[in-house]
């Protein structure tokens, strides 16, 4: 009965020692393995995702360039190259008398010169209604060179009989090299 004991104790430590050794050489560093397994996959899960995400969101961002392209025009073009002050500041009084505007007076001041973008504020005065003067700023901005609104002063007639004097200061742009005249 002894030698069946130590046997049977012999096989539980047996039983003991392998059951050991699959934990600490195979189930431990399976379940490590799977563990990695798992984050590397749920990192690419998240970076898939992304990717779809911003996939649907490429063709949302190319109609919106292109609403902002046909609202915004070309700019370039807009902005020439040498200052052709004169023949502007003429184009801005003409739309002035083409909106009844009244006692127009249009000073511009001195040139701002920057790298490559060059400026010159206008300050412009005119008397009309309202309509005029809301209709003379739309073709100012339907004009072939652009032109920055910075300021704006509406001031009612004393009488109150509609008019207003209108104040603004615009800017208008031009490239050139510094100091071009």
């Amino acid at each position: 009965m002894i030698i069946q004991e130590k046997r049977q104790i012999m096989l539980l430590c047996a039983f003991i020692v392998m059951v050991g050794g699959f934990v600490m050489f195979r189930y431990l560093p399976l379940r490590e393995r799977i563990k990695i397994v798992k984050q590397t996959k749920a990192a690419q899960r998240s970076d898939v995702n992304t990717r779809q995400f911003q996939s649907r969101q490429v063709p949302v961002l190319e109609e919106q360039a292109e609403k902002l392209g046909e609202s915004v025009g070309d700019y370039e073009a807009r902005i020439p190259q040498g200052r052709d002050l004169g023949v502007f500041l003429g184009r801005i009084t003409g739309l002035m008398s083409e909106h009844n505007l009244v006692e127009q007076v249009v000073t511009p001041g001195g040139q701002i010169n920057s790298k490559e973008l060059n400026c010159i504020p206008v300050d412009i005065r005119c008397k009309g209604n309202l309509s005029e003067i809301f209709r003379f700023f739309k073709g100012l901005q339907s004009l072939e060179r652009l032109v920055r609104i910075g300021e704006v002063r509406l001031i009612n007639d004393v009488s109150f009989s509609g008019e207003v004097t209108l104040n603004t200061r615009l800017a208008i742009y031009f490239r050139g090299s510094v100091g071009e005249g």
